[in-house]
């Protein structure tokens, strides 16, 4: 089965329309596939043909605010609670009962919400880079201003409405190439700029002549025209809404129950800062079938490794389905 195969549509849920990538057998068992910041359904576009050719119907979304999906103006409509509830709509728009999801940067901690909180839904889930942690006991954003004082953090940064707009939207291209670059894997973090609290994100990130095997410049010539076309707003936004996702879900359970999994990419950024909470996973995580870190890669983990990715997926989706 070829790229060619997948084909796009709009389906409403929850009060949006999201526009889906999918390919497989429409009568297949529904698998999910969430992407994260600055990306599309795009970034599972190495996954389609083998889950398909094994028998899954895979859909990956464009999340809330990205690509041809919609784009609410409220910055509070980007809380997870709300994208959440997205996903848990496509499942019955799609006509089933249950999905397996599979999220990565921020669709992994959507994807663990709707296991957390729809186990009747959700029969596993899947995660890439972002580890599973229970609801903070602190307000998300007093803890990160405290914690990153007198420093560059790019969270913080993005938290200014307009301010990390206006940056990427000077130079869609240059931007993503840099933000992906500094993602990836062979890149020395220690050795990337040290930045105080005013600096802007992009200034002196390396922006190289030539693109690694993993992000071509047709893949990098799709991400600008999507950004260019949706801007970077909705985006962003998810970014803005820590604290209220933190109010709304003070009654959250603090266990997933169903069968799940974990890769994520030895030089993955995210994994050095949440070093705790893959180690605590298990704890939270009763069911925990695979949990996995690849040698070699950063963040961008089924783009940078998508033949180990692949493997893992179907070996966890043959474990679940038997």
């Amino acid at each position: 089965m070829s790229e060619s195969e997948i084909t796009q549509r709009r389906v409403a849920t929850n009060g949006i329309e999201l526009n889906i990538a999918e390919q497989g057998p429409a009568d297949g068992p529904l698998v999910l596939m969430l992407h994260g910041f600055p990306e599309s359904w795009y970034s599972w576009r190495h996954q389609f043909a083998p889950l398909a050719a094994a028998g899954y119907h895979a859909v990956a979304p464009d999340m809330r605010g990205y690509g041809n999906s919609d784009k609410p103006n409220d910055i509070s409509a980007y809380n997870q609670v709300e994208v959440t509830r997205d996903i848990i709509g496509l499942i019955p728009a799609l006509g089933y009962e249950t999905a397996v999801v599979f999220g990565h940067d921020w669709g992994a901690p959507t994807a663990w919400g709707c296991a957390l909180n729809y186990p009747e839904q959700i029969s596993a889930v899947g995660a890439l880079s972002v580890p599973f942690s229970p609801r903070s006991p602190v307000q998300p954003m007093p803890a990160m201003r405290e914690m990153f004082k007198g420093q560059f953090f790019y969270q913080l940064y993005f938290f200014e409405p307009g301010v990390a707009e206006a940056e990427f939207e000077a130079d869609i291209r240059t931007a993503l190439k840099k933000f992906l670059m500094m993602g990836a894997g062979g890149t020395d973090l220690s050795a990337l700029p040290q930045k105080g609290p005013d600096d802007d994100l992009l200034s002196g990130l390396p922006n190289p002549d030539t693109l690694p095997a993993w992000l071509t410049e047709a893949d990098l010539d799709f991400y600008t025209a999507e950004f260019t076309r949706s801007g970077m707003r909705g985006p962003l936004n998810y970014y803005r809404n820590h604290d209220l996702t933190w109010e709304l879900t003070a009654d959250a359970p603090t266990e997933i129950h169903q069968p799940a999994m974990f890769v994520a990419g030895e030089q993955d950024g995210v994994i050095m800062m949440a070093a705790q909470a893959l180690q605590d996973m298990p704890t939270y995580v009763k069911d925990l079938r695979l949990n996995r870190l690849i040698s070699g890669i950063g963040h961008w983990t089924q783009q940078e490794a998508p033949d180990e990715i692949n493997t893992a997926m179907l070996e966890f989706l043959r474990e679940v389905s038997a």
